[in-house]
């Protein structure tokens, strides 16, 4: 069985985690969000590395995160919640620079990649979600126009219920 690496990204409170874990509870492989895992070991350690202590350092560990999920994942199909691209566009926006192709030179995800638009009606704030929907909505602009430009089949997971999410999905990957 060959190895397949799917991400699904998109815009902060569209609903990606509620769909990867319907998902997951119908077997599909899935790779947890790098930042949300940063953020439960910083909030039980020193809190050094929380994005909004410390962006850089933050960034440097979901980076190194996510490559590490990247190469150690095993055969079959795994879904990365978040992943590369979004640290990389995320770091490339920071430093006010325009889509790099150090995107390209960690690893490059299997198509099709699975993005989730912005969803108003279900975006919520939380503790570790501090920023508001139209910083969430500019991310997701940014994410969408650096899955173009690096050449990805896009695929737009459709606002609707989880179970209409889950077979479109499906349908998509084949699985």
């Amino acid at each position: 069985m060959h190895r397949r690496r799917i991400l699904m990204t998109g815009c902060s409170g569209g609903g990606k985690s509620t769909l990867l874990n319907a998902l997951a509870g119908k077997g599909v492989q899935i790779m947890p969000e790098p930042g949300r895992r940063i953020i439960a070991a910083e909030q039980a350690g020193d809190g050094r590395a929380l994005p909004w202590v410390d962006p850089a350092a933050f960034a440097e560990r979901a980076l190194a995160m996510a490559i590490d999920g990247f190469k150690r994942v095993g055969a079959g199909t795994t879904i990365f919640d978040r992943g590369i691209v979004d640290v990389r566009v995320a770091l490339d926006h920071a430093a006010g620079r325009p889509p790099s192709a150090m995107i390209e030179q960690d690893c490059r995800y299997d198509d099709p990649v699975l993005l989730v638009p912005p969803g108003p009606e279900i975006y919520v704030a939380d503790p570790d979600r501090r920023h508001g929907l139209a910083e969430a909505i500019a991310e997701y602009d940014r994410l969408h126009r650096s899955l173009t430009w690096l050449g990805h089949e896009i695929v737009m997971v459709a606002p609707a219920p989880v179970a209409e999410r889950v077979a479109q999905v499906s349908a998509a990957l084949g699985c």
